[in-house]
């Protein structure tokens, strides 16, 4: 249930991300048991590969607690993190990961590659996949659809147009 709750808050976010074109993901980082940071996808609009939701919550989150280390921190987020989210979810200490939807293409949290159960790692994070698979998914399956038709339209116009 408490895993439910956070995640839809994720989704929350994600919802932020379309609303402004961006891939709708969206993420949360909770600390004893409340939210003390979000996130969502932002690296078209702010021209920053790196601005994706996990890292924009992650710096969230290491402002409001004055530490880049985020020890008893659990981040939720609505699709698998990639290799470069995994990798700054494990600098930042984080005591566990959540995520809904699985990432076939760029998933490192199973789906291409499992990073968290590297053991020569130094630090070991708890990881919870699927929550919410089904909703996660079918918000990004629904974004590109739209984004399809779109470029449709826009192709037919041209082709009118000429």
């Amino acid at each position: 249930m408490r895993d439910l709750i956070y995640m839809r808050q994720a989704l929350d976010q994600a919802h932020n991300a379309w609303a402004l074109g961006e891939v709708p993901v969206g993420a949360v980082v909770v600390h004893e048991d409340r939210v003390i940071a979000t996130g969502f996808n932002q690296p078209i609009g702010t021209h920053d590969p790196t601005a994706h939701a996990e890292i924009m919550a992650l710096r969230a989150a290491a402002a409001i607690l004055g530490n880049y280390r985020l020890p008893g921190c659990e981040l939720f987020v609505t699709l698998e993190p990639c290799a470069m989210c995994a990798g700054a979810m494990m600098h930042a200490r984080l005591a566990r990961v959540v995520f809904g939807a699985t990432d076939p293409k760029t998933g490192t949290c199973g789906s291409i590659v499992n990073l968290f159960e590297q053991e020569k790692l130094n630090h070991q994070t708890e990881l919870t996949g699927g929550v919410l698979a089904t909703e996660c998914g079918q918000l990004l399956k629904e974004f590109f659809a739209e984004r399809r038709a779109i470029q449709q339209q826009q192709k037919a116009a041209q082709l009118d147009g000429a």
